[in-house]
């Protein structure tokens, strides 16, 4: 049950009604009516902007326009009052037995309840991750991980189709590169002695693994062979070794990807020089010479001509090049084609999930699907910001096998994938944030992990301790929705209610705005609502979940118990986090 559907549906059908009875003009748009939480609860239940976007068309001043309105809507039963705030706004309150229907919801559709048909089975492709096969994941890269897994998990529940991919970048000069310092160490496993890492090669220990599963594999096979004929069979096996590891640490932190795209196959199957021929037919590119980039002094600068796209038709800053020098593609035309294969996937809305390091790209890459979907492709970036990993206020020390990063199974190993994955929805992504692992462990309010599972857990102590109540899943909903809800009238009780009323909105909103922090935001609000209400019970007997000579009264707020329980469950499941009984 969503009470801001509700309250839309009765503030249209009252307009409608006002409209045949030539009240007010005919034939109103009425798809700009939006209808919300208000910002102060005191103002009332939800708040609608209706007379503001009526009021021209109607002919009538916003306020005076609400003012009819509000005589009409209020029925005394689900609006019980309307009120006309500032230059027009429409604040109305529900009955009770409004959130008392939202309470039963609640238990009758367990995890269920907050799903949405708003996506309409839309096909989504949500890229997250997408780290280069050079070495481990590290722990920046689970900031990505987690934002992108819990946005696709929640475009789901808002009804989507959606795609998780992982694209990656085993093509260019960087896998180039890991073949080489993969050979260096599959050398030194040989027996050969390793002085200094020449300078440009990948230093880091976690090689060394790499190299000597090669040696076990092929032996001395390649060792006196050139280059040529050992750099694309080496750097194969050395990709693949990595992403098995990558794919080992994702599923460590409980993020299952459904494909994994190769840009290596994209070009050599000829993807890239399809996108050139898409633009190059639209009249997208030409041949140019760029102005000297910002901070470089004339000296510096080398013009020559190049192959340009027209990206300024498109929104970006300057036009940019898709061929180097010696005539090979630049990472943005590889770019652009794994875009283009993703629309002609069928994928026509598309997420990236970048890092920090990204941020330049935007523009030229949203310019980029406009112009080769011919403005059919949609693409929305977000931009994760750094990591910093602390220790108790003190910067965390260099992992030993990475050689110069933390690694993320580091992180999970001292943490636990549970409090890694909401820690990391704790901060919108476009804001830094410090990972603090001496905080992180704190069984304090200060911790939002543990505040909202210790909910969680003392709803299920609760629930534990009534005696009462049904052993079988299903007879206990049953049981639980029969109560009278009409007990549940305290000021708290119905705030509680209200907080949970709130979980439609929340995964309609959250999913149109591609934010899955607000999940996280959300539960620290229910849970805070749910603490609230158990502290009033330590300071008065009567007012605890259970009241031993009370039995309806006592099955009523096992209700509310149990409708709390389940909506945290199923937010954290949803972002990834499992719901513990007991703390």
């Amino acid at each position: 049950m969503n009470v801001f559907a509700l309250a839309s549906e009765k503030l249209t059908a009252t307009v409608a009604a006002m409209c045949a009875d030539k009240v007010l003009p005919a034939a109103l748009d009425l798809s700009r009516i939006a209808v919300e939480a208000p910002r102060d609860p005191s103002h009332g239940d939800v708040a609608s902007n209706l007379a503001m976007v009526l009021a021209k068309p109607a002919g009538m001043k916003p306020r005076d326009l609400a003012a009819a309105v509000a005589e009409r809507v209020v029925d005394g039963h689900e609006i019980v009052s309307a009120d006309v705030a500032g230059p027009g706004f429409l604040n109305l309150r529900l009955g009770d037995h409004v959130w008392w229907r939202v309470l039963d919801a609640v238990l009758t559709e367990g995890r269920h309840f907050g799903d949405s048909a708003m996506g309409a089975g839309r096909k989504v492709l949500v890229e997250y991750v997408s780290a280069n096969p050079t070495g481990p994941l590290h722990a920046a890269h689970a900031r990505g991980a987690v934002v992108g897994d819990a946005l696709a998990a929640l475009l789901i529940k808002a009804g989507y189709e959606v795609l998780k991919e992982y694209y990656i970048n085993d093509a260019g000069a960087q896998v180039d590169t890991l073949a080489r310092s993969t050979f260096l160490r599959y050398r030194e496993a040989l027996g050969e002695t390793i002085d200094a890492i020449p300078e440009g090669y990948y230093p880091g220990a976690y090689l060394r693994d790499v190299g000597a599963a090669l040696a076990a594999r092929d032996g001395a096979r390649w060792r006196d062979m050139p280059e040529a004929e050992w750099l694309a069979p080496v750097r194969a096996f050395a990709i693949d070794h990595l992403m098995a590891e990558i794919r080992a640490d994702l599923a460590h932190l409980g993020v299952e990807m459904d494909h994994f795209a190769s840009e290596r196959q994209l070009v050599e199957s000829g993807g890239v020089d399809e996108a050139f021929a898409a633009l190059e037919t639209g009249g997208l590119l030409y041949t140019g010479v760029l102005e000297p980039p910002k901070g470089k002094t004339p000296e510096d600068w080398e013009p020559r001509p190049q192959t340009l796209f027209r990206a300024t038709d498109f929104g970006d800053d300057v036009d940019r090049p898709l061929k180097k020098s010696d005539g090979s593609w630049t990472y943005f035309a590889n770019d652009i084609a794994n875009h283009l294969d993703k629309y002609r996937r069928g994928y026509g809305d598309m997420i990236n999930i970048w890092g920090a390091d990204h941020a330049g790209y935007v523009k030229r890459m949203k310019a980029a699907v406009s112009a080769v979907t011919d403005g059919g492709g949609v693409l929305d970036i977000k931009i994760c910001q750094l990591v910093h990993m602390m220790d108790d206020g003190k910067p965390v020390r260099m992992s030993k096998r990475a050689g110069n990063f933390v690694t993320l199974r580091d992180v999970i190993d001292s943490v636990g994938r549970d409090v890694l994955r909401f820690i990391m929805l704790t901060r919108r992504n476009d804001q830094s944030m410090e990972f603090d692992f001496a905080k992180v462990r704190e069984q304090s309010r200060d911790n939002p992990v543990f505040y909202v599972q210790y909910a969680h857990a003392r709803a299920a102590s609760v629930l534990r301790h009534a005696g009462d109540m049904p052993a079988d899943p299903a007879a206990r909903v049953a049981w639980l929705t029969a109560a009278d809800k009409r007990h549940l009238t305290a000021p708290d009780e119905l705030a509680l209610i209200k907080v949970l009323a709130g979980w439609p909105r929340l995964i309609e909103s959250a999913a149109e705005s591609h934010e899955p922090h607000r999940i996280a935001f959300y539960l620290g609000d229910l849970a805070a609502a749910f603490h609230g209400l158990w502290n009033r019970g330590r300071d008065d007997a009567r007012l605890r979940f259970i009241v031993d000579d009370a039995p309806e009264l006592t099955r009523a707020r096992l209700a509310l118990v149990r409708a709390a329980q389940s909506v945290i469950a199923t937010g954290l499941r949803l972002i990834g986090v499992e719901p513990v009984e007991e703390m």
